[in-house]
């Protein structure tokens, strides 16, 4: 034990050990103690480098990192994995990526380490790999099994079905073949190799599983604080109620199968969690749901077998028994689908086949109970089997071809060693197994490496190591060995137990490894097995090793109208059946020959105390395990041996890239692995060459495929930066071939570009300045023409407008003329303007005379030709027979087609009319008064407005009628006389609409609405009462052109007077509202507006400017 010493205050030396006890120092004691190795102080993860290779030093680094939660350990490339007995966070995915190809060492210990190293070697060497994972029950080995399992599935990479299956397999076996025993909660009763296949590229293909040895016996009996099999709690716990009323099930502790243990509950266990996740599994792994209730009935059938019981009676005064009626029996018959008086009678009788007759024997009520175990017992371990069968057909593929060539990882979990107070038929199977392995990994580690060194003239001090090939001389390899005899003993009908032990007494009692028993009357005998000695008892072993149902049983199951029943393996009666150990010896054997083939990793599981607490070291429990599994040795042979080993080929093809080409040829293959490990392994450890190998040691392989990646990347680097500069000069001299064929055809098309261009310049030039030549030439044509053409139009239009005013000119100066004479003549009757005429004419000079004499002749003769041309046209006028209305309603035919006219502009001028536009432009020739040439800017229409016009109104024309004159005027008359000759105006220029038809009586007319409320009472008054005569007359000289249009278009008589009708006069506003014609209109205009003095200033202050704007304020 490894202890810490300290010094007390007397001086006296004090131990303080591992487990924190105190120890005094003794001087007679001094001598026992020695100092601990440095390596030995905080442990180390491979005990090869350990420096006290011991027991204590192996036994003291587990404990150190036991106490850490360090659970895993190196043994070179051996794993010893001391069960925790609690969870811990070291299985989760982020370790799962990190130790994913890593090389074994890198990391700290792992089973996911060994399960990488499995999987790197199967692709690196192309050869299958196994994992025996061994030690005692509750040492964790299941556990182990499942982790590597789920790091294949997880690297592997696929996430693919078969995985999931692969993995959904465990729950389904753990349910049927592991039970809770007083040192493991989930104890495997049984053996499984798992036989993973992966394709070419390492994803995984399918499974197969082999199962070795069942422990059917736990479904009858079971040792005191251990269970039955899971799958009866877990149904009876997480089955629905309606399931459970068909199957007339009920509690665990109903069942005599379940109870003989007296612990039906099992702590950190969930059964109905369990359960859940057992049908789930189920699922996955394609079982049907009748394939589901046809387990269940099996099951519940089993549980019911097991209440059956039996009642002793005398028959021909022999021993017999009768089945006691219950619901169990009845119940176990119809989930069996037997006839009830059948499975009665073969349960309590039994028929013999002599070689005449059939002769049928009744049981006694032992033998009778022993019969119905035999029965429950092949029913479980046949369904067992095809529980297998049905998952391997669900995961197992078999290859397409010859071709199809796979790789394969097989996981080892078997029970461990067992050692019981009472020990039967299945623990010498078990052990027996057991004791296989040891050999094989004796054989693996020690005898092949030991010879394979002498071999190839390896240097090699020879390591003893423990040996068991006596043991399995003496239980299998020997004639006459003691499997042998059972088998044989159980061949004769008449053998018993005693017979047996007798037997093997006399054939093995002096080879050391038996240990007889101690007298005759005992049942026991020993067996030093390399774990220690274990004795059996030798009762029931014919019976087990048996394992035969009577044939009225086998014939009752050929009846069962159950599937599931129907489909178990019948005996045949003239072929003898195979016997228990037969049948494990031989899938045994062809377990170790698969092992044989493939490459070989250990994983040893150490169980740390037998309380299966947490945090808790059994020193000597763990001694004890550590020292039967050889690890010692396995210790010194692995740190003196060289457990890696290649062909000098294999480690010149694997490690060529580590080799100077310059030091060594590489046409010398051997010279050339020793110059790789002299440049990469210097100062690391010795390595050998032999003659055809070399040999290293574990972390040499490591150091090599650390410095072989390391060296592959740089190549690999390489290669890449040659092959990435060789296609970016591939790709840069096409895009520069491709640049000089696009400049080359850009140049020539710029040149020809650039010289068509030149040319289309200068033709451009030339035809531009030919253009622009002829351009001017032709505007100097087109301007001297347009120049005459203009001046003549001009002229001609100028001669026309002159001819017109002169024209008027005449006519309103004789006008003038006649009125002045007129006046004149009625003037001359008075004798002052006689004598004034007389002195006047005396005053004129002969020449003036016969100058106005000449004018006077002239005018007439111009006013004869007017008065012609007018006769002629009032000839032609008759002739044509054109009345007043026509000729207006033809001269003013124009305001009808100017709907749209807007105000205070107005239309084109009537045809023939067009020149009056211009008169204001032509000057009278004969002189006006000297108040008449006044200042134009003095009277523009808008100052005229602003000084005359009343109340708000501006000069702008609008298209309503008046609320009152735009004149001042004193007169009622004169005002109503204003607003009627607007309205009329208005309606005449056709601003206002015409009214459809005469106002009707009563209803105010227009006019009246928009007359002042003064003026209303006064609308019945005439016109004639406002308009004299006298005021139809023409006077003034606004009237003149006014007159002269009417002279044009009316009759003489109409120019002449208004005369007043009373019938048509009467009631005249009224009379105005309807339709009137434009000649109508313009008398109205003309009689009572224009011809009106009393609209209009003062004589005085008339003048022509003021006239006429009169004149624009009535238009």
């Amino acid at each position: 034990i490894g202890a810490e010493v300290k010094v007390t205050d007397t001086g006296q030396l004090e131990l303080i050990d591992d487990e924190g006890k105190e120890h005094k120092l003794k001087k007679t004691n001094e001598r026992s103690i020695r100092a601990m190795h440095p390596t030995s102080v905080k442990g180390v993860d491979d005990m090869i480098r350990l420096g006290d290779l011991n027991e204590a030093g192996l036994l003291r680094n587990l404990l150190v990192r036991h106490k850490e939660g360090i659970i895993y350990t190196y043994t070179g490339s051996i794993l010893v994995a001391v069960n925790p007995y609690q969870l811990l966070p070291i299985y989760t995915i982020e370790h799962v990526h990190m130790y994913t190809d890593r090389r074994l060492g890198e990391l700290q210990p792992h089973v996911f380490a060994i399960a990488d190293s499995c999987f790197f070697n199967m692709r690196r060497h192309r050869k299958n790999q196994c994992c025996v994972i061994s030690g005692e029950s509750g040492a964790g080995k299941t556990e182990s099994t499942k982790l590597m399992l789920q790091f294949l599935a997880a690297v592997s990479g696929q996430r693919s079905w078969i995985e999931q299956q692969v993995l959904e397999a465990n729950p389904i076996l753990e349910a049927f073949g592991n039970a809770k025993t007083i040192r493991n909660d989930n104890s495997s009763r049984f053996g499984k190799y798992i036989d993973i296949n992966f394709n070419k590229g390492g994803a995984i293909e399918g499974a197969r599983i082999e199962q070795y040895l069942l422990e059917k016996s736990r479904v009858c009996r079971q040792a005191p604080e251990e269970r039955n099999y899971h799958i009866f709690y877990y149904m009876l716990m997480g089955m629905s109620a309606e399931k459970k009323k068909i199957l007339s099930l009920g509690s665990a502790a109903e069942y005599k199968y379940l109870t003989m243990g007296n612990c039906t509950s099992c702590e950190g266990r969930d059964d109905v969690k369990e359960y859940a996740h057992f049908e789930s599994a189920l699922k996955i792994l394609t079982f049907t749901e009748n394939d589901f209730w046809e387990i269940s009935k099996l099951l519940a059938a089993i549980l019911h077998l097991g209440n059956v019981d039996f009642e002793a009676t005398i028959v021909n005064n022999l021993e017999g028994c009768d089945v006691l009626a219950s619901t169990h029996f009845k119940m176990a018959s119809e989930l069996l689908e037997v006839d009830p008086k059948a499975l009665g009678k073969c349960l309590t009788q039994r028929s013999f086949q002599t070689a005449r007759e059939s002769v049928t024997k009744s049981l006694t009520s032992a033998q009778a109970v022993d019969g119905r175990d035999a029965f429950v017992k092949a029913i479980y371990g046949r369904l067992f089997i095809w529980v297998v069968d049905k998952i391997n057909s669900a995961i197992y593929r078999p290859p397409e071809g010859e071709n199809d060539v796979r790789q394969s990882i097989g996981l080892l979990d078997i029970f461990g060693f067992e050692n019981f107070s009472k020990n039967s038929f299945e623990q010498l199977c078990i052990n027996y197994a057991n004791e296989q392995l040891q050999q094989f990994f004796v054989k693996h580690v020690f005898k092949l490496e030991q010879e394979e060194y002498a071999r190839e003239n390896i240097v090699w001090k020879h390591i003893d190591y423990q040996d068991n090939q006596r043991t399995l001389d003496v239980l299998a390899s020997k004639p006459m060995n003691l499997l042998a005899l059972i088998d044989e003993e159980s061949n004769f009908p008449q053998g018993t137990d005693a017979t047996l032990l007798h037997k093997i007494n006399g054939v093995h009692k002096k080879s050391g490894i038996y240990i007889p028993p101690k007298n005759n009357y005992e049942t026991q005998f020993g067996i030093q097995h390399f774990a220690g000695q274990v004795f059996y008892d030798s009762q029931g072993f014919l019976e087990k090793n048996r394992d035969t149902l009577s044939s009225d049983l086998i014939q009752l199951v050929e009846k069962s109208t159950s599937k599931l029943l129907k489909q178990q393996p019948a005996a045949d009666s003239k072929k003898r059946m195979p016997t228990l150990s037969g049948q494990f010896r031989q899938s045994l054997d062809s377990l170790m020959k698969t092992l044989t083939a493939c490459q070989p990793y250990f994983i040893r599981c150490i169980k740390p105390n037998d309380f299966k607490k947490p945090m808790l070291f059994d020193r000597e429990l763990c001694m004890r395990q550590l020292r039967y599994s050889g690890m010692m040795e396995t210790i010194r042979i692995r740190k003196a041996g060289y457990p890696v080993r290649y062909t000098f080929d294999e480690f010149l093809t694997r490690y060529r890239v580590l080799l100077k080409t310059s030091l060594c040829d590489p046409q010398t293959v051997k010279r050339c692995c020793e110059s790789i490990c002299e440049n990469v392994l210097t100062g690391e450890g010795d390595w050998k060459t032999g003659k055809t190998k070399i040999f290293l040691k574990d972390f040499h392989d490591t150091m090599l495929e650390i410095e072989r990646m390391k060296e592959l990347n740089v190549k690999a680097l390489l290669i890449q930066k040659v092959l990435r500069g060789y296609k970016y000069r591939r790709e840069f001299l096409r895009k520069r071939s491709a640049a000089v064929v696009i400049q080359k055809h850009w140049r020539g098309h710029k040149g020809r570009k650039l010289y068509r261009l030149g040319f289309a310049r200068l033709q451009a030039q030339v035809r531009s300045r030919q253009l622009h030549f002829q351009y001017k030439k032709k505007r100097q044509a087109a301007l001297v023409l347009q120049t005459h053409v203009r001046g003549y139009v001009a002229r001609k239009e100028w001669k026309r407008k002159r001819k017109a005013v002169i024209l008027l000119q005449a006519h309103t100066r004789g006008i003038l003329a006649r009125k002045a004479l007129e006046k004149m003549k009625r003037d001359v009757s008075s004798p002052s303007l006689k004598a004034v005429v007389v002195l006047f004419q005396m005053y004129l000079s002969a020449k003036e005379r016969q100058e106005e004499q000449r004018l006077m002749l002239e005018k007439q003769r111009r006013l004869e030709e007017v008065l012609s041309q007018k006769r002629e046209m009032e000839a032609k006028a008759q002739s044509e027979s054109i009345t007043d209305q026509e000729m207006v309603d033809d001269m003013f035919d124009f305001l009808t087609f100017m709907p749209n006219t807007v105000g205070g502009q107005e239309g084109q001028a009537p045809v023939g009319y067009e020149v009056w536009e211009y008169i204001d432009e032509i000057p009278m020739e004969d002189d006006l008064p000297k108040e008449d040439y006044d200042d134009l800017d003095e009277y523009s229409f808008n100052k005229f407005a602003s000084m005359y016009f009343q109340g708000a109104a501006t000069p702008t024309y609008i298209r309503q009628r008046l609320r009152q004159p735009l004149l001042y005027h004193e007169d009622e008359d004169d005002v109503l006389a204003s607003l009627t000759v607007w309205w009329i105006i208005l309606r005449f220029m056709g601003d206002l609409p015409e009214p459809k038809k005469h106002a009707q009586v009563g209803r105010p007319s227009t006019q009246e609405r928009f007359m002042p409320q003064e003026l209303i009472s006064r609308k019945d008054r005439r016109l004639s009462n406002m308009v004299g005569l006298d005021q139809v007359k023409a006077s003034l000289g606004i009237s003149v052109l006014v007159l002269y249009i009417l002279t044009e278009v009316s009759k003489p008589t109409t120019l002449q007077t208004v005369k007043e009708d009373p019938e048509v006069l009467t009631g005249e506003l009224d009379t105005l509202d309807r339709p009137l014609s434009s000649l109508e209109k313009l008398h109205y205009i003309v009689g009572y507006a224009i011809v009106r003095p009393d609209l209009r200033l003062k004589k005085s202050e008339i003048t022509w400017l003021s006239c006429w704007y009169r004149f624009l304020s009535f238009c």
